[in-house]
């Protein structure tokens, strides 16, 4: 899982510079090396809401990927198949475990 690090690493600081500045909105990358958990957030205020929210969170865990949760665009399984990980490296841990087994790579990878 090691090697898969550096693509991860790459994935969060691609987002942090694509990320469009919104006014009184942070936008912030989060790395636990030790623990495996890479996560962009971004925070702030727009008035009258506080605005926090996990963009995505990608976990090291075991010999797999976990995606625990995406709110991206595209997709953060679309940008790790496109960096060369395997489909049965990546867990969508964001989906129930009955559906995981099911779900259309073909359609991730064409989003």
């Amino acid at each position: 899982v090691g090697q898969y690090k550096a693509i991860i690493q790459r994935i969060l600081a691609e987002y942090l510079e694509s990320t469009p500045e919104e006014e009184n909105i942070e936008t912030f990358a989060v790395q636990d090396e030790k623990g495996g958990h890479y996560m962009l957030v971004e925070t702030g205020w727009q008035y009258p809401h506080r605005i926090y929210n996990v963009v995505f969170h990608i976990r090291l865990k075991g010999d797999k990927i976990w995606i625990e949760q995406d709110w991206t665009e595209r997709g953060v399984a679309y940008d790790l198949l496109a960096a060369g990980v395997s489909k049965d490296v990546i867990e969508l841990s964001f989906q129930p475990p009955q559906v995981r087994p099911h779900i259309d790579w073909g359609l991730v990878a064409a989003s």
